[in-house]
């Protein structure tokens, strides 16, 4: 009786681990095109149509829109005039935005860019009492180095703070490795700590301080 309980709890469990991923992109993806459908509404709207089919090839017309315009962005931004342009908006204006370059930042990096402020991956100790937090190095002052932990599953958002060297420890997980671990309420964090260092960050000397 025990063997056929455990094997119909094995079988239940092994379904629903090869059934909830489907159903989780499903559910994506009906969102994506729930927002779709929301906001490209009243484009929609300007054209008549007598049955579903027609409906459905307005949104695909527009979609295509859509991404036609963000295609001559691109091919805008790529130009000299436009790369500047964009410069000068972000720097003069869109960068006072709350929370824009960190938003940005988080961007650049799924979308392959290397430049970032978040230097390394750390685990942040910041209680003393075992309990460690996911972050990133975006300041080294000595005896003091500056961690922004963001909050899951939106990364975009969270804390800075100010820790000593002795509760920072440093893994060599990729950013945009961890990034995901955040976006997905830690799933996968195990590759933080494979790769998390024994011992915390070493005191710099006098002379190795950063000025």
């Amino acid at each position: 009786m025990k063997r056929f309980k455990k094997f119909l709890q094995t079988t239940l469990l092994g379904g629903v681990a090869a059934i909830l991923p489907i159903g989780l992109v499903i559910i994506v993806f009906r969102w994506i095109i729930m927002l779709i459908e929301k906001y490209l509404r009243p484009l929609v709207d300007l054209f008549e149509t007598s049955n579903r089919m027609g409906t459905i090839i307005v949104y695909c017309i527009a979609c295509a829109a859509v991404i036609t315009v963000f295609f001559l962005i691109g091919l805008f931004i790529r130009t000299r005039f436009g790369n500047l342009l964009m410069d000068y908006l972000e720097s003069n204006y869109l960068i006072k935005i709350p929370g824009y370059k960190t938003a940005r930042e988080v961007v650049k990096q799924f979308f392959g860019s290397n430049k970032s402020f978040f230097s390394e991956v750390v685990l942040i100790d910041i209680f003393d009492c075992g309990t460690l937090m996911t972050g990133f190095i975006t300041d080294d002052h000595g005896a003091f180095v500056t961690v922004f932990v963001p909050t899951g599953p939106n990364p975009t958002s969270g804390n800075i703070y100010h820790v000593s060297r002795e509760k920072v420890f440093k893994s060599k997980t990729p950013i945009d490795t961890t990034l995901k671990t955040i976006i997905s309420c830690g799933a996968g964090s195990g590759e933080v700590f494979s790769n998390m260092s024994k011992d915390p960050l070493p005191v710099l000397k006098n002379e190795e301080k950063p000025e």
